[in-house]
C-alpha cells in the first residue's frame, strides 16, 4: 500500500495553479502530476479545459491540501470533483503518474 492520494478536478489551468499552490502551502504534500482533459462538450463548460491535480502524502495532509485547493479553485472558476484514496494500491500508483500533457 502506498501513500494517500487526493485528486481534485477544476476548470482551467489558472484555477489548477491557484489550487495547487494553496494545497501545497496548506499541508506537507507532494504533487504527483497535473493532468488535462478537454471533454467533447467543452464549449458548454465555464472553462473549456478540465485540470486534475494529484496530491500525495499522509491522509491528514492530503485532506488538508484538497480542502485548501478546493476553496482556492472556487474563487477562480470552480471545482468539478474531489476524492481522497487513503492507501493507494501499487497498481493505482502507476496509473497516477500518467498524464495527457505529452499528447495533443
Amino acid at each position: 500500500m502506498g501513500k494517500a492520494t487526493g485528486i481534485i478536478e477544476v476548470y482551467g489551468l489558472t484555477a489548477a495553479f491557484v489550487a495547487l499552490d494553496a494545497g501545497c502551502k496548506a499541508a506537507d504534500v507532494t504533487v504527483e502530476t497535473l493532468d488535462k482533459n478537454k471533454p467533447a462538450n467543452a464549449d458548454a463548460l465555464p472553462v473549456p479545459l478540465i485540470m486534475a491535480i494529484k496530491f500525495r502524502g499522509s491522509v491528514e495532509d492530503v485532506k488538508a491540501a484538497v480542502d485548501a485547493a478546493a476553496v482556492a479553485a472556487e474563487g477562480v472558476s470552480g471545482v468539478i470533483t474531489k476524492h481522497i484514496i487513503a492507501n493507494t494500491e501499487e497498481s493505482t500508483d502507476k496509473m497516477l503518474k500518467l498524464n495527457a500533457f505529452d499528447k495533443s
